[in-house]
């Protein structure tokens, strides 16, 4: 016969297992599942001026605005969505504010609150891949469950401190996460090859480049317009052979 404190040894790992499986429902159940949940990366490093930063948010706001991205985004089964600032470093984890947009009231919303952001500091420096990987880790530590997880990075210069955009980008894919670009061509004409070369990654990933800030708003524009599509939300671009880094 089993002694009391016997069985009670034997329930004790059983009791734990329980007690993790129910933890693990609970904070699964946390989560708000979303069909996409959304980082958009702005630059604002030295090159980028006040006026330049108004002009991002500003189209931004512009974007969410339009009919065709509102209508777009009401389709969904909820965006979640948030901006962060990034030069040589990024927003604080505290200053990262989501978003979940699904009526047309919480899209105007929240285009005001772009539009009205203030920036945060201005970086010397240019890092991408830190970019990248504070966008990961917005999106690993919101309450929102994603059946795609995609980043936007824009900025107007190539990577020339912090991590290698390149590896972070390989983090990103294996996280099952895409990246997206928005180059502003003001100082490298060629930045948008650049992009495509050593920053996007994921099935339908592209870039759209700006020839500069004031064409911002007709870039970003697009590039909402691409992402929020059922095609791209679906990871079926028609004749995209992204490849992910990594894969061969």
């Amino acid at each position: 016969m089993i002694s009391g404190v016997a069985k009670i040894k034997v329930l004790i790992p059983y009791l734990v297992l329980c007690v993790a499986s129910f933890s693990a429902v609970e904070i699964t159940k946390a989560e708000t599942p979303v069909s996409i949940e959304l980082v958009l990366a702005v630059d604002t490093s030295l090159s980028v001026g006040n006026f330049e930063y108004n002009l991002q948010m500003k189209g931004i706001a512009e974007a969410l605005r339009t009919p065709e991205i509102t209508e777009l985004i009401t389709l969904q089964d909820g965006v979640a969505i948030t901006v962060i600032q990034w030069s040589g470093w990024s927003s604080e984890k505290d200053l990262i504010v989501w978003r979940l947009l699904g009526s047309r009231e919480s899209i105007r919303a929240y285009a005001n609150e772009v539009e009205a952001m203030e920036r945060q500091q201005v970086g010397y420096f240019t890092a991408i891949g830190s970019a990248i990987e504070a966008s990961l880790q917005a999106l690993e530590t919101n309450t929102f469950k994603g059946k795609f997880m995609k980043i936007d990075i824009s900025g107007d210069g190539m990577s020339n401190a912090g991590p290698d955009p390149n590896q972070s980008r390989i983090l990103a894919a294996y996280r099952g996460v895409t990246v997206n670009g928005l180059a502003i061509l003001t100082d490298t004409k060629d930045l948008d090859e650049y992009y495509r070369k050593y920053v996007i990654t994921g099935n339908g990933a592209f870039v759209v480049a700006a020839a500069d800030y004031l064409d911002f708003a007709r870039a970003i524009h697009l590039k909402l317009l691409r992402e929020l599509a059922p095609a791209v939300s679906l990871n079926k671009l028609p004749g995209d052979r992204t490849k992910i880094p990594g894969n061969g």
